[in-house]
């Protein structure tokens, strides 16, 4: 392995101090540029004590000069990871290191990729929410998403089930890239279940990411920090569904934090699951109801790009006058077809028909539970 490489993995897995606290060790030289980071590794244990740095970061920086640490098992096993041509590690003074990325307060140091770095520098939007989320949250994650998608905007979000998955899912349904931040190693994929959905966002050009060595497992306390990945590589970060207390109001407090757009959906007042988002809406996130509320703010990122015509499409989906009525009289809560019949006063006949058109116009979904309205 390059000694290069060697380096920055070690100051990534230095214990005791993150990557904000090394970042302000590492000062720019009279040129801007990031000083040399080799500096802070060859220093005397007497001139790292005088730093202030604690016992365990100093006792590793000691192996490391030593060249007991990082074993040379475990660099040889990311170098083998790294001659698949999919494969990247991308350091923080590296031009690929995407540049909306290093504003914020502790950006990773290195990121391992599988897929294409170069995607990290296009405009996306974090998509976020509820890993138990509602049928209703799964369908507005995806509708959202796929529309985004469409709209030339890269979705980011976490792999995670639920939301994420929904969103990562959209765009693969539509042959487009997407990012996927991962809270564990890129070889010890977290969820186990969106392994086939990891593979295709490779496979499409998009990418998997993530700051932790190559087989982290999934610890709990790893998520809320990568979320801040999640956030700081995109403009704006939607939360679909999230309950008080979850890691999607993570994300969306560290979007706040580094100035990213916030938007949030509302949601059914019975549904714990929106409580997180009219929170946000309460604190001053946007509150949203169309992708093209999303689209306007982003705008300027998107260069060329013009919605009308998308717009358009979408108008051209349109309900008979008695479609429309009947819509009127199915809620974002559960409604049965009997409900229906007792609402309307029409029966099975009449309504199937008209019940069907709208599920296939993507108005409602028809669930075992009953039907409920998407739009």
């Amino acid at each position: 392995m390059h000694e290069h490489l060697r380096e920055w993995i070690a100051l990534s897995e230095l214990p005791g101090i993150g990557p904000g606290g090394l970042l302000r060790l590492m000062q720019p030289d009279a040129s801007g540029d990031l000083a040399d980071q080799t500096s802070l590794l060859q220093l005397s244990h007497h001139q790292l004590q005088s730093l202030n740095l604690p016992v365990q970061t100093i006792h590793h920086i000691g192996a490391y000069q030593r060249r007991e640490w990082p074993d040379s098992a475990y660099l040889q096993e990311i170098d083998r990871w790294l001659q698949l041509p999919y494969n990247h590690l991308v350091t923080f003074t590296c031009d690929r290191y995407p540049p909306l990325l290093k504003q914020i307060s502790d950006p990773p140091l290195l990121l391992y990729i599988s897929g294409d770095p170069d995607l990290l520098h296009l405009p996306q939007l974090a998509i976020v929410g509820s890993r138990s989320a509602s049928r209703n949250g799964v369908a507005l994650s995806r509708s959202f998403a796929s529309d985004l998608t469409a709209s030339g905007i890269t979705i980011t979000s976490g792999l995670a089930r639920g939301v994420d998955g929904a969103a990562h899912m959209a765009a693969v349904a539509l042959s487009k890239p997407t990012v996927a931040v991962l809270g564990s190693g890129l070889m010890n994929l977290y969820p186990r279940q969106h392994q086939s959905l990891a593979d295709d966002i490779i496979s499409l050009g998009g990418a998997l990411v993530s700051e932790y060595p190559l087989r982290m497992a999934p610890l709990p306390h790893n998520f809320p920090r990568r979320n801040r990945i999640i956030s700081g590589l995109s403009a704006g970060v939607l939360v679909v569904e999230a309950a008080r207390r979850s890691g999607s109001l993570i994300t969306a407090r560290l979007a706040l934090e580094q100035g990213r757009e916030v938007f949030a959906l509302p949601g059914a007042l019975n549904n714990p699951q929106s409580h997180g988002c009219h929170d946000l809406i309460r604190e001053g996130a946007t509150l949203i109801e169309t992708s093209a509320q999303i689209i306007d703010p982003l705008a300027s990122l998107l260069g060329s790009y013009c919605y009308d015509e998308k717009r358009e499409a979408a108008d051209s989906v349109k309900l008979t006058d008695a479609e429309a009525a009947l819509l009127d009289q199915i809620s974002y809560q559960l409604v049965t077809l009997e409900q229906l019949i007792g609402i309307t006063g029409l029966d099975a006949p009449a309504l199937l028909p008209q019940l069907v058109a709208m599920e296939l116009s993507g108005y409602i979904a028809n669930t075992p539970d009953g039907y409920q309205r998407l739009i």
